[in-house]
């Protein structure tokens, strides 16, 4: 009897222990993957304003002893608008290749005099998100797979658009600069925009903005990824309250598949 309860006792430990392994979801990935490279130019009107890098690792991280894609996303001013606004930031997410949820972001902002560097760490058992150079007390309660700002975007490029209908909108939870922010993006329908390398088909989204003194409403900024696989941002038209900046893909390798332009 006592080797009997003995044996419950392990089996039961083992069992919770394989629960607990198992609570995180599990989300079909076929639009991205380690090697991605994608390039971006910045024109605010007619000016050339800005360059972003967005690397996924060609290796993958284990973080909180989960495999990790580690994606990197570099912004920077350039030419004359560097004299005016000067910006260096580096957003680093690694992001469960399994879950698609981000378990540690890391931010290093560089912005004329502003400068602010933090690494957070998530724990999607518990539902806690903490920064490592504060204390225990410093930790955030947080709802169910939670996103930061870069982990958020590349679950919404596994998501199957052709199951949606126009003007459906998804909602992702995410968390940023102390913040639980409701991410929601509505989807337009598909269209055909140019871009450097020829026209290509899209699928259309907008971003739900707040009522601000920045943009225009809250439709302000326009998103175009390519329909297909890969879901990349092509394109991406913002409207301020004074002028309008558009983002191009200028250069790309390393996709799942090759972009289709014609």
């Amino acid at each position: 009897m006592k080797k009997l309860l003995i044996g419950i006792g392990i089996l039961s430990v083992l069992t919770t222990g394989f629960v607990a392994m198992n609570t995180y979801r599990r989300v079909p990935n076929n639009s991205f993957g380690p090697g991605e490279h994608l390039e971006y130019r910045v024109h605010y009107g007619f000016i050339n304003a800005a360059e972003a890098v967005v690397d996924v690792s060609p290796t993958l991280y284990k973080v909180n002893d989960r495999p990790c894609y580690r994606v990197n996303v570099d912004g920077r001013t350039v030419g004359a608008f560097d004299l005016v606004t000067r910006i260096r930031d580096t957003w680093r997410s690694y992001i469960d290749t399994s879950a698609i949820l981000p378990q540690k972001f890391y931010t290093s902002l560089q912005e004329n005099k502003y400068r602010k560097e933090e690494n957070i760490t998530f724990n999607h058992e518990t539902n806690t998100v903490k920064a490592e150079e504060r204390t225990e007390k410093d930790v955030f309660k947080v709802p169910d797979n939670v996103h930061d700002l870069i982990s958020g975007y590349y679950f919404l490029r596994t998501i199957d658009f052709n199951k949606l209908s126009s003007g459906q909108i998804i909602e992702v939870p995410a968390f940023y600069d102390d913040t639980i922010y409701n991410m929601k993006v509505r989807y337009r329908g598909k269209d055909v925009v140019k871009a450097k390398a020829g026209k290509i088909n899209v699928i259309k989204l907008n971003p739900v903005l707040p009522s601000n003194q920045l943009f225009k409403d809250e439709e302000a900024i326009r998103i175009f990824v390519s329909d297909d696989a890969n879901k990349v941002p092509i394109k991406v038209e913002v409207d301020f309250f004074v002028g309008s900046m558009v983002m191009d893909l200028k250069q790309n390798s390393g996709l799942k598949q090759p972009l289709k332009f014609y």
